[in-house]
C-alpha cells in the first residue's frame, strides 16, 4: 500500500480516473454503443488498473524488501530488478 503522501495522491488520482472510465463505459453500454468503442474503453480500464496494481506492488516491494538494501548492494539491485520486472509484466 502506498504510504508516502505523493504515492497516496497518485494512487487516489488513478482510482478516480478509473471510476470515470467505468462510468463512461456504463453510459456507453446503456446507450447501446458499438462494440469497437466499448472494447477500446475496456482496454483503457484494464491498462489503468494494471498501472495502479504495478504502483502498489512496487511500493510494497520497496517497503518490505528495500529496508535491507542499504546493507548489501546486491540486495538493492535485486529489489530494483524485481520492481522493474513487475513494471514490465503489468504494463
Amino acid at each position: 500500500m502506498p504510504h508516502s503522501p505523493d504515492e497516496k495522491k497518485k494512487a487516489l488520482l488513478r482510482v478516480r480516473r478509473i471510476r470515470g472510465q467505468t462510468e463512461a463505459l456504463e453510459r456507453a453500454l446503456e446507450a447501446g454503443a458499438d462494440c469497437g468503442p466499448v472494447l477500446q474503453q475496456l482496454a483503457a480500464i484494464r491498462g489503468a488498473v494494471n498501472a495502479l496494481m504495478s504502483e502498489v506492488l512496487e511500493s510494497h516491494i520497496r517497503e518490505e524488501f528495500g529496508q535491507h538494501a542499504g546493507k548489501d548492494p546486491r540486495h538493492a539491485q535485486r529489489v530494483q530488478d524485481m520492481t522493474q520486472l513487475v513494471r514490465t509484466y503489468l504494463r
